[in-house]
């Protein structure tokens, strides 16, 4: 099958297109994806550059878990039809349009915590097949939404959806959110906003008119200055909640901004992973700093069902081919895009 493997940490040029790629067979449990679509995410790049570090050794080339093995196809963004099954799984899944959960789990229960990733930990969907456990792969057959719309959700709305629920946003709460242009900022907006959540959003001037369009009822030009008098002129008595996928200097400067017992859930630091602020405003105002790292098997089913309904639609920005992966990734660097960008095998 064609693929893009992925043969050691470091730049562009370790990412290889290839056409003769292995058909993965199915095992015991397992059913065979064929891909129809798959997107980018921040994980992909930082597993290729290998960023995420270790404990006490911050610099370490890893995934997010930890060291990786290589070669890999990456790509946790996964919508296809199920083409063929191992034992153990009911034939009468072959055919199915599935959407497939990313996330490998630290035991079997709705709450369970995530422990790998596709594309980090195992294959994902940078190909043209991919291998997954049966229960991963849930039948959206019925869905009105569009292949890649599909692949945009689960890496970013399946985080998107984690924070909210960790942080118990509700429907009547104001809700600031950082980044709220790319994957998972404008899947927090448009999650936050369809369950009644007044949501202000921090972005670009020139993005901000998407961002709106999304379900933000506010938006802050991140450019601007002033952004702090801005949001209490807003907002008097302060947000419920920041979701906030940047990090860096946001953290210091708003924070203190938040209401009494308000949250603060994150998710990314893109801004900036090593920050300063002031215990005092966390510890003498109640505030909840929460961290979430993608989604629970529960918070997947949620994801689900919104994908069934077509409830929430995500926004593709661009479309790319499998040979095309370095312009992809080069382009999801440039920033520019609003939404998800797909890859098409």
């Amino acid at each position: 099958m064609r693929a893009v493997v992925l043969t050691g940490h470091g730049g562009p040029e370790k990412l290889e297109y290839r056409r003769d790629v292995a058909d993965p067979v199915p095992a015991a449990g397992e059913v065979l994806v064929r891909v129809r679509a798959s997107a980018l995410n921040n994980t992909d790049i930082w597993t290729r550059e290998g960023t995420y570090g270790l404990p006490g050794r911050p610099d370490a080339k890893a995934g997010w878990r930890g060291p990786l093995t290589f070669p890999r196809i990456q790509g946790g963004d996964i919508a296809g039809v199920i083409a063929a099954v191992g034992p153990g799984v009911a034939t009468e899944r072959i055919g199915l349009r599935v959407l497939v959960d990313p996330a490998s789990y630290l035991e079997e229960s709705d709450q369970a915590p995530p422990t790998g990733l596709l594309g980090s930990e195992a294959d994902g969907g940078f190909a043209e097949c991919v291998v997954v456990p049966s229960g991963q792969a849930h039948d959206v057959t019925e869905s009105p939404l569009a292949d890649e719309q599909l692949a945009c959700l689960p890496v970013a709305y399946g985080t998107a959806m984690g924070m909210l629920e960790r942080a118990e946003l509700r429907g009547g709460e104001t809700v600031l959110v950082t980044g709220a242009s790319g994957g998972v900022g404008l899947a927090l907006v448009q999650l936050a906003s369809a369950r009644g959540a007044t949501v202000v959003a921090l972005t670009s001037s020139t993005k901000s008119a998407l961002v709106e369009e999304a379900g933000a009822t506010h938006t802050l030009f991140r450019e601007s200055e002033g952004i702090a008098e801005q949001l209490t002129s807003l907002v008097p008595s302060g947000p419920d909640l920041v979701a906030d996928v940047a990090g860096g200097p946001w953290v210091e400067r708003l924070m203190p901004l938040l209401r009494d017992d308000g949250r603060w859930v994150v998710a990314g630091a893109v801004a900036g992973a090593v920050v300063p602020f002031d215990l005092r405003r966390l510890y003498l105002h109640n505030l909840r700093l929460i961290g979430s790292s993608m989604h629970t098997p529960r918070h997947f089913g949620e994801l689900v069902e919104l994908a069934r309904s077509g409830s929430v639609r995500p926004r593709v920005a661009e479309r790319h081919t499998l040979a095309d992966i370095h312009r992809a990734q080069q382009r999801f660097l440039d920033g520019e895009h609003v939404g998800k960008i797909v890859i098409t095998p």
